[in-house]
């Protein structure tokens, strides 16, 4: 029996360095909303089913706008995100009645490709846990706390990482509800959540493997991503 896929995707962000009063992920890139482009990815691949997760009062506006407004048959429910990006997942997940694999994405990354979906999910078939990122380009510092230089790493061991970041729905699940019991105390402990692969990383004994995606794969943060995504976009 063939284990359903599907995708949580990330809309609810605020957008703040962005300096615009329109949310990123519906500011307008080749006459379309930037959330458009990464649904329209997901509408034509194997994913089988979409759970959007949206700012407090947007589920109405994301539905007409841009969910029936371009057809998107795939996204079935439309939930209102939370206060930080590990509680917006955890809403997602919550809006997932049973699958076999999570593909979790970020609203604001519009280059998503078919190619690195399918990546995806042959890797999350293998190991069970995955992320899609790229070897980064420059050489990484790491400082220490008066902003120093401390440490070079090798610079081919270290990647960027994007999303989707994929795992069996049963792993994440888990590792999340987890963290949602003992957020408080990893706050005092001063740990920041910043992804997925960390909730699993810390919480589970599972190994997330790193596959390749697209250099284009950015997100949409600032004005100059903004004006990058722009070109992509005019040179496909």
């Amino acid at each position: 029996m063939l284990k359903r896929n599907v995708a949580v995707v990330l809309a609810a962000g605020q957008g703040k360095r962005m300096q615009s009063s329109v949310h990123k992920q519906y500011l307008l890139m080749g006459g379309k909303p930037v959330l458009f482009y990464c649904l329209r990815t997901m509408e034509e691949s194997f994913i089988d089913e979409v759970v959007l997760v949206v700012g407090e009062g947007e589920e109405e506006y994301c539905r007409k706008e841009v969910v029936e407004k371009y057809g998107f048959k795939k996204v079935s429910r439309i939930v209102q995100g939370g206060r930080e990006r590990y509680h917006s997942v955890w809403n997602g997940i919550g809006a997932v009645e049973e699958c076999g694999y999570l593909f979790i994405h970020d609203g604001a990354r519009p280059f998503l490709d078919q190619a690195s979906l399918e990546r995806a999910r042959q890797a999350v078939e293998q190991f069970g846990a995955c992320v899609v990122g790229m070897p980064v380009k420059d050489t990484i510092k790491i400082a220490d706390d008066n902003g120093f230089s401390k440490e070079t790493p090798r610079r081919d061991t270290v990647w960027t990482i994007q999303t989707p970041q994929v795992f069996t729905f049963e792993l994440v699940k888990k590792a999340y509800e987890r963290l949602i019991k003992e957020e408080d105390l990893l706050k005092g402990k001063g740990v920041l959540v910043t992804d997925d692969a960390m909730v699993v990383e810390y919480f589970t004994d599972t190994a997330v493997k790193l596959i390749e995606g697209n250099y284009r794969n950015i997100k949409i943060t600032t004005p100059e991503d903004l004006q990058i995504a722009k070109v992509f976009l005019d040179s496909v």
